[in-house]
């Protein structure tokens, strides 16, 4: 690999890195999965993720951002469609937690493995800000005429980022130290998240 490859590959590392850690839906249905379900369930929803984003990721390469930007409804019709969505999983947190009892884990409505994989799929497809976003950066970081190979290991690092740090905030929150803590707080934490997923969802749908 030459220099400039090299050079492209650590930028977009390093800015996704950063992006993937900062608290979002993605990281709010994580820990929420797995401390309210299980840390199997919370690894699933983090497939889910790591799927999402191989699709918009792959998308973004192909031009998907460019016909987001010069296709505008197509953009706020997917936009209200994700902000919809984030806005019925925050209402069904919320309602959860209500229904809750206290001093026991939230575990109304067990989720299957593939439910709680699709939820990660689905949170996570719900921004088509992530098209703008890889679009920017690809623009920016990825040569004009980088070989398919290295678009290809492009797409596989910021997948893998993005995997091995949603599974790792599964496995974080299931540590028993933090699960205590976590249980004792269940329902401040379910409210907590229902209200980030109506609010995002909310922002996102109406944002123009």
């Amino acid at each position: 690999m030459t220099l400039p490859l090299w050079t492209s590959l650590t930028t977009i590392f390093a800015v996704w890195l950063v992006v993937a850690m900062a608290p979002g839906p993605n990281f709010f249905a994580t820990i929420y999965t797995a401390t309210t379900q299980s840390r199997r369930l919370g690894l699933y929803v983090s497939a889910g993720i790591a799927v999402g984003t191989t699709i918009w990721a792959t998308a973004s390469l192909a031009g998907l951002g460019i016909l987001f930007q010069t296709t505008a409804w197509l953009y706020q019709a997917v936009k209200l469609a994700g902000g919809l969505y984030l806005v019925y999983l925050g209402i069904r947190t919320i309602l959860s937690a209500r229904h809750a009892r206290t001093a026991s884990p939230v575990r109304l409505g067990a989720l299957s493995p593939l439910q709680a994989f699709r939820r990660g799929l689905v949170v996570d497809l719900s921004n088509p800000k992530a098209a703008i976003f890889f679009t920017s950066v690809f623009a920016v970081a990825v040569p004009p005429q980088a070989p398919l190979w290295f678009q290809a290991l492009v797409v596989a690092t910021v997948v893998m980022i993005a995997a091995g740090w949603y599974a790792l905030v599964a496995c974080l929150v299931n540590l028993p130290p933090v699960a205590a803590a976590l249980r004792r707080a269940h329902k401040a934490m379910s409210y907590v998240t229902g209200f980030v997923f109506v609010a995002l969802g909310a922002r996102l749908a109406t944002d123009r």
